[in-house]
């Protein structure tokens, strides 16, 4: 008996198109590969067959099997599919999608973010220190006093761990960013501009214009002959770009351990009467900061300044409460 696969191959085709269901599914397996189906009396029949034609039946009926096989496994998982998605609703394509609203910077990284971008333009390279400092970073370094109250654990968060190079004195959380000033000064030689932004702590009473916890950017700039025309120079091109070309400044004197002279900068732009804002303190760097540093003396001169973050955000967005910047109300950061 000769068989023809290519007919019996549009047979299986013609066939496993009218299986929709596991009844129709075990008829066609039944019909094939049963024990009594197609593919069983093709084998059956290999023994009648001359030794030309044995192989390539055998061959043949081997390839129709492992076809079946498959058609089978196929037909039998979309089955099993069609029966888990019956009564679910159906996808519609034509439908709009889904959208997900996406995060954004938060406010007071987009705030440092645009400062550092003003310095970056004038000439400065953004640097980091450690949050955990010494007290000689901290004070001595910065010509702050031994017995100077911000030494005392009512103004410094003090950590219970030892200084490893100072004994009996132990580690704390700094309280400013001018630590900085003394690491890059002690790392590299003038000329030098950077700036500095990073957290600092304080144990504050917090309320709305106080935090434990905020952030502030300091800077310094070290070379031969700087003067204080070029400090008010460059903090005056600082706040009309990041404020605007309409605001008044104005220097008042005041007091720094680390710089001499010293000065806080105050702005205004309220129109008719005029009100005054502090937004940060500066000077010229104080000769015991060089000295602490290893630097020659009377060699260089330089500049610093230091301003708070969330000051500065609070004055440019008219922000009344600093602690809604840590309260992560979805409401308050989506407007910025």
């Amino acid at each position: 008996m000769t068989w023809n696969f290519s007919e019996i191959n549009q047979d299986v085709d013609k066939d496993i198109e009218s299986v929709v269901d596991q009844k129709t599914l075990e008829d066609f397996r039944i019909k094939y590969l049963g024990r009594k189906g197609l593919v069983q009396k093709i084998f059956a029949s290999l023994g009648t067959l001359s030794k030309e034609e044995k192989p390539i039946v055998g061959k043949d009926s081997n390839i129709l099997k492992n076809r079946l096989s498959s058609l089978l496994e196929q037909k039998q998982k979309e089955i099993a599919n069609k029966k888990s998605n019956a009564g679910k609703t159906k996808l519609d394509v034509s439908l709009p999608g889904v959208s997900f609203a996406s995060g954004h910077t938060h406010l007071i990284s987009q705030t440092i973010e645009e400062i550092c971008d003003i310095f970056e333009k004038l000439g400065f390279i953004v640097e980091e220190g450690p949050e955990i400092e010494t007290e000689h970073y901290n004070f001595s370094a910065l010509n702050i006093p031994a017995n100077h109250p911000s030494r005392d654990g009512f103004d410094t968060f003090y950590l219970n761990a030892p200084d490893p190079k100072e004994k009996g004195v132990n580690l704390l959380l700094r309280s400013h960013t001018s630590p900085g000033q003394i690491r890059i000064m002690e790392e590299h030689k003038p000329p030098l501009a950077v700036i500095i932004p990073g957290k600092v702590y304080r144990p504050d009473a917090v309320d709305a214009s106080h935090s434990f916890m905020f952030h502030q950017i300091e800077g310094l700039l070290i070379d031969k002959d700087i003067k204080f025309s070029h400090l008010k120079g460059l903090l005056s091109a600082f706040c009309k770009r990041l404020f605007g070309d309409k605001i008044e400044m104005r220097f008042r004197p005041h007091f720094f351990p680390f710089t001499e002279p010293s000065a806080e900068v105050d702005i205004s732009w309220a129109q008719g009467k005029k009100t005054w804002l502090e937004i940060m303190g500066c000077g010229l760097v104080h000769p015991a900061v060089f000295k602490a540093a290893g630097y020659p003396k009377g060699k260089y001169t330089g500049l610093a300044f230091g301003l708070g973050v969330e000051r500065i955000a609070m004055l440019k967005y008219g922000i009344k409460d600093i602690r809604t910047f840590y309260e992560n109300d979805d409401r308050f950061l989506k407007q910025f």
